[in-house]
């Protein structure tokens, strides 16, 4: 497995949840490592992305203010800091690593998948 996404649970709603990526050197060697989810009985969602260095971010309209994603350097574990969270950010979420800068919303671009942790919001 070169990537393993871990963290999730069970939260209320309102309240915060942070998961984290872990990743084999070479998965984070180059491009973007990006979070998605997926609902039951819906399509992967882009949530967050994060370039190599950590200095450029890139989130969907509804994580902007509320999810912050983030890296100290290019081999360290990627987080994501769920905030004020809401019933419908309840989904499985994963980490995918070697993402386009240029398109980092795309999951196509993404070579490197891992298995996903569930959030569940409750209300």
């Amino acid at each position: 497995v070169q990537l393993q996404a871990s963290g999730g649970g069970l939260v209320q709603t309102g309240g915060s949840l942070t998961v984290s990526c872990a990743a084999s050197r070479r998965t984070f060697s180059s491009g973007v490592v990006g979070w998605f989810r997926q609902a039951p009985a819906a399509g992967r969602e882009f949530v967050a992305a994060i370039s190599n260095n950590g200095r450029s971010t890139y989130y969907a309209d509804f994580a902007k203010g509320r999810f912050i994603v983030s890296r100290s350097d290019a081999q360290s574990p990627v987080t994501l800091q769920m905030n004020s969270l809401k019933p419908e950010d309840t989904a499985v979420y994963y980490c995918a690593g070697g993402g386009s800068q240029r398109v980092p919303s795309d999951f196509r671009t993404y070579n490197y998948w891992g298995r996903g942790t569930l959030v569940t919001v409750s209300s």
